[in-house]
């Protein structure tokens, strides 16, 4: 980490010697966080009308709270001090404007954690957001997280895989927001006035989407009767190898969204698609880490092999029984990949055991995302809704898609006279539905995907199986 670490010196970083968490202003700053969350409209404004609604007073006392804790912790952390200062900046003149939708543009202007990424460097980020996977409102939030950029990471970053806004993330202690499923602190789940032209950072939680990893593989390996060989065994036991695997992987899928031939990414132009599509748009990204890992793994490089481990057990055992199933496009492309997987005879279920032909898995892996990249290269020459149709053609090649859909009955059961923003509203909302082994996985697994809600690193995590 020496280089990195160097590099944040010499701008005037240094690590603090405390955690901010182990400051009595922490829990002072937490307190009174949960205290004003209730009193939240959806918007983040208070609606002092309403039953159980403080008075503003109590409201503008509350906020003072916030704000002289985070006065008392800024010291700790120099490296954010114009953000500190710009977040109590917006946090009083939010009161003095009567609690209203809320607005923080200024202070999510000044916080840059990207700019700096030095491996265990503390932040403490107080926004009115919606977290992700999470809570969907606007509610005030306090989160203390630290940077994990080992100097092997940075290295990757700096010669092959170039992502200046990626910031792999661990949590030190949060409020209510994130004691749910997000693993993601992204600027464009902040309240402001306006979106800035452009963002320039995104973090990623990767010690929870470790922890969460673990629990629900090892209760996947016990229930399938897996047999795993030793190295996989010695990677679910092993938080920190789990998520080195994720920072790396979280790290080449983020970049992949604006890399390859493809015809726009649909996520950064926010287009109206089927949920087929987004769901092909992040198994893409998540195969192309699998093939980048793969490469790597060539190399020596030590976290390759955990990435394509990591891979294929989330998106083939959490990803599909996880969520509701409307429009779930994520688990979407984890029933895509384990049926390709399946119908090329890499997994095999047979005798109530999941046999897995570890000798191949790469390769037929690779030749989906080979599969995948072709559709995308091929869809620049095509209108959008052939596109669609295309790509609802390789999806349904391998999953059934639900008996009562108007897509899988082709173009002539669609009114093609509207435009295919419209031709969406014929897409059921769960298109391709679980198949029977996933139904049973499901119910098998239902309580511990739940269990993992909130998770973290130091949460209490099962042996590996």
């Amino acid at each position: 980490m020496t280089k990195i670490l160097s590099s944040a010196i010499a701008e005037g970083v240094v690590l603090p010697a405390e955690r901010v968490v182990d400051h009595p202003a922490w829990p002072t700053l937490k307190d009174a966080v949960e205290t004003f969350r209730p009193w939240q409209s959806k918007d983040g404004s208070i609606d002092f009308d309403a039953e159980g609604a403080p008075t503003r007073e109590t409201a503008a006392a509350t906020v003072d709270r916030v704000i002289g804790a985070i006065e008392e912790l800024a010291p700790l952390l120099p490296h954010d001090a114009d953000y500190h200062r710009a977040v109590v900046a917006d946090l009083r003149r939010w009161t003095e404007e009567g609690f209203g939708v809320p607005d923080f543009l200024d202070s999510l202007l000044a916080f840059q954690p990207a700019r700096t990424r030095a491996d265990g460097l503390q932040h403490l980020v107080v926004f009115p957001m919606y977290t992700q996977n999470g809570n969907p409102d606007r509610n005030l939030e306090a989160v203390v997280l630290r940077m994990v950029w080992p100097e092997w990471l940075a290295e990757l970053e700096r010669t092959r895989y170039d992502n200046a806004l990626y910031c792999g993330l661990a949590f030190e202690d949060f409020t209510s927001g994130y004691d749910t499923n997000s693993a993601v602190l992204f600027p464009e789940t902040i309240a402001v006035r306006e979106a800035p032209e452009r963002f320039s950072w995104g973090g990623i939680f990767c010690d929870r989407e470790a922890a969460r990893f673990r629990r629900v593989s090892e209760a996947a390996v016990r229930a399938l009767g897996i047999e795993l060989p030793d190295d996989i065994r010695d990677m679910l036991a092993d938080q920190r190898r789990c998520q080195e695997a994720f920072a790396l992987w979280d790290m080449v899928h983020d970049r992949t969204h604006s890399h390859g031939d493809l015809p726009f990414d649909p996520f950064m132009i926010k287009q109206r698609q089927p949920f087929w599509m987004y769901g092909l748009e992040e198994l893409r990204c998540d195969l192309t880490a699998f093939k980048e890992a793969v490469k790597l793994d060539a190399e020596g490089v030590a976290q390759a092999r955990d990435v394509q481990y990591a891979v294929i057990f989330d998106r083939m055992f959490r990803f599909p029984v996880t969520g509701a199933r409307v429009r779930n496009y994520d688990g979407l492309g984890g029933q895509l990949l384990f049926a390709y997987l399946h119908q090329h005879d890499v997994v095999r279920w047979t005798d109530n055991t999941l046999h897995i032909d570890w000798s191949r898995a790469s390769q037929v892996t690779n030749q989906l995302c080979g599969e995948i990249e072709k559709l995308y290269r091929d869809g620049i020459d095509r209108p959008k809704l052939v596109h669609w149709f295309k790509a609802y053609e390789l999806v349904s090649t391998y999953l059934a898609p639900h008996p009562g859909s108007v897509w899988a009955k082709g173009p002539e059961a669609l009114d093609l006279s509207q435009p295919p923003r419209k031709l969406v509203d014929d897409v059921l909302p769960d298109e391709f539905p679980l198949s029977m082994f996933y139904e049973a996985l499901g119910k098998k697994l239902r309580d511990v995907v739940a269990s993992t809600k909130g998770i973290t690193a130091d949460s209490d995590l099962p042996a590996a199986a």
